[in-house]
């Protein structure tokens, strides 16, 4: 089964916020923050095949998973929720060095 992936409006902020902070720790290195953004959607697409193989999150929904992009020294985690059969949502993703608040508690939609 193939899941279809979506992203909130937060969810898609949060990804040109991440690349613009790679560039603004140095605006000459376009290269490392396509890397980056491509290191996202790499994992991102893990999500059609198999979105419960990715661990539970702390909020207690079973529904309610987190997924850890591999990159540099740290990385990204992004927060999704599986809606029904074949849809997934992507509500947030953040840096794993710095989360500001657990990503558990933001489900906007």
């Amino acid at each position: 089964m193939t899941y279809r992936v979506r992203f909130t409006r937060e969810a898609e902020r949060d990804i040109v916020r991440l690349y613009q902070f790679v560039l603004e720790t140095d605006p000459t290195d376009w290269v490392l923050a396509d890397r980056a953004l491509d290191a996202v959607r790499h994992a991102i697409r893990g999500l059609e095949q198999s979105p419960f193989g990715y661990r539970k999150a702390p909020a207690g929904n079973p529904l309610l998973r987190e997924l850890i992009v591999p990159f540099g020294s740290a990385g990204y985690v992004a927060l999704f929720e599986i809606e029904g059969n074949d849809l997934v949502t992507v509500l947030a993703i953040r840096s794993s060095v710095a989360v500001p608040t657990p990503l558990a508690k933001r489900t906007e939609p």
